[in-house]
């Protein structure tokens, strides 16, 4: 993913979510996804997928059960 499709990305998800905080930042080895953080923590990864010319984005969140318990 080029910073282009990065900035776009993140533009789209601070609105989703309404947080400012959001950051979307490529992966130095990883070219088909990037990483997902708000405030320096992480969120997750979002993959890209091109299928037939069409181009998707899969957001993958990780939640641990001892996150729920605070």
């Amino acid at each position: 993913m080029d910073k282009a499709e990065l900035s776009r990305l993140e533009k789209y998800l601070r609105k989703l979510f309404n947080s400012k905080k959001l950051e979307v930042r490529g992966r130095p080895t990883k070219k088909d996804s990037c990483e997902v953080y708000i405030a320096d923590e992480f969120v997750g990864v979002i993959y890209a997928d091109d299928e037939e010319g069409d181009r998707s984005y899969d957001m993958n969140i990780a939640i641990l059960d001892i996150d729920l318990d605070e």
